[in-house]
């Protein structure tokens, strides 16, 4: 089973350049989950399942009160938290810088692991 918390907007100190360091900026977030444990299938309880929220929540919190000189290590900031969870067999981060790049959408990088 997979879990996907997607396109989450958040806002923190990102980047090298001084002006970047002087206000938070947007970053972008997608976070997949996978598990294999499908007991919340068959007992429809939050206590059998990964707690999506609470996940979305704590990633919250934690990036918009951070500081990061590069997406790398916001990547990995992340995704240790996502692996905290035994629940969690393998995980995938991808965080998006918008407008990183003159005529680019954005810049992105993304980060996995296993147990």
């Amino acid at each position: 089973m997979i879990i996907r918390i997607k396109r989450l907007r958040l806002r923190t100190i990102i980047g090298c350049n001084d002006w970047e360091r002087e206000k938070k900026q947007d970053v972008v977030i997608n976070v997949s989950m996978e598990t294999d444990d499908e007991s919340a299938v068959k007992s429809d309880d939050l206590k059998d399942s990964i707690d999506y929220r609470e996940t979305a929540k704590r990633i919250i919190t934690e990036v918009e009160k951070s500081e990061f000189f590069l997406l790398e290590k916001l990547a990995g900031f992340i995704l240790d938290m996502v692996m905290e969870n035994p629940r969690v067999r393998s995980a995938t981060v991808e965080v998006d810088k918008p407008h990183a790049l003159r005529f680019s959408e954005s810049v992105s990088l993304e980060l996995s692991a296993k147990r």
